[in-house]
């Protein structure tokens, strides 16, 4: 008699060698059907195909036929599939593209809002990180804002929000990212005009603590190390900047920093006045 780990191993062998007949078949299937003619045929694997999630080889049966339905009953729903397929595939600029051409041609679709969101989506995936140049998360921020003015009891309304809200932080960031590096590379001018600009542009931000100790330190640098014809309206407007960071962030963890700042601003003060 076999042994039970040679039993287990023959059992092994047949699954792949049954899994193997499978995958040749259905390759040779999906061969066949890229070299066919025959459209429905190529539709009904990439419907299975669609199915299985094969995506890539979905779009590539979709890609030949799609031309060939316009205008006929199943154009629809290839036209979506086909826009899904390279959604799921993470190529989200042609996908985006396509979802746009779908909702174009069909408004009154259910898969239309559906579609819409996928687009506005897709250009948020496309949105690169804080620090680079951010056109398209501009564009992410209007597609979804378009979405939401367009959908607004949608089931995806929440989501749309949230990623709203997460582009609007990379806005955020890469403004307050600036007006610091200013600050860093001690150009205090540039770094005070900066962070007044982005209080001024994100009111609400997370980062206003951060922002208004960063324009207290460039306006206390920029006065510290003024000529004397500057010096006293600069100590002045950087102790007002304190004033305004004291009133605003009370109990701030910053405060203890921004103290000492203002200790030295006012001695540099009193002494200059004396002077």
């Amino acid at each position: 008699m076999r042994s039970f780990a040679s039993c287990l191993k023959f059992m092994k062998q047949a699954i792949y060698i049954l899994f193997a007949t499978i995958l040749l078949a259905s390759c040779s299937d999906f061969q066949k059907a890229l070299k066919s003619e025959d459209i429905a045929e190529k539709f009904t694997l990439a419907d299975e195909l669609y199915q299985a999630e094969k995506w890539n080889k979905s779009k590539r049966l979709l890609d030949q036929i799609l031309p060939k339905y316009r205008g006929k009953p199943q154009a629809e729903k290839v036209t979506y599939m086909h826009a899904n397929c390279s959604y799921e595939m993470g190529d989200y600029y042609i996908a985006s593209y396509h979802f746009d051409k779908f909702t174009d041609v069909y408004p009154q679709s259910e898969k239309a809002e559906e579609a819409a969101f996928k687009s506005a989506k897709g250009y948020y995936f496309n949105s690169p990180v804080y620090s680079k140049e951010q056109k398209e998360t501009v564009e992410a921020i209007e597609k979804l804002q378009l979405f939401v003015n367009q959908y607004p009891n949608s089931q995806y309304l929440a989501e749309a929000n949230t990623l709203v809200k997460e582009l609007d932080f990379k806005l955020e960031k890469k403004a307050f990212e600036i007006a610091k590096q200013y600050d860093l590379i001690t150009d205090y001018k540039a770094s005070i005009k900066s962070f007044n600009n982005f209080l001024l542009e994100f009111p609400g931000t997370s980062l206003r603590n951060e922002a208004m100790f960063y324009r207290l330190d460039a306006a206390y640098n920029l006065a510290i190390l003024s000529i004397d014809q500057l010096k006293e309206e600069r100590l002045k407007d950087a102790i007002g900047y304190y004033n305004s960071f004291k009133k605003a962030f009370p109990n701030s963890e910053l405060m203890e920093d921004a103290t000492k700042m203002n200790e030295e601003l006012e001695q540099e003060l009193s002494t200059f006045t004396k002077s």
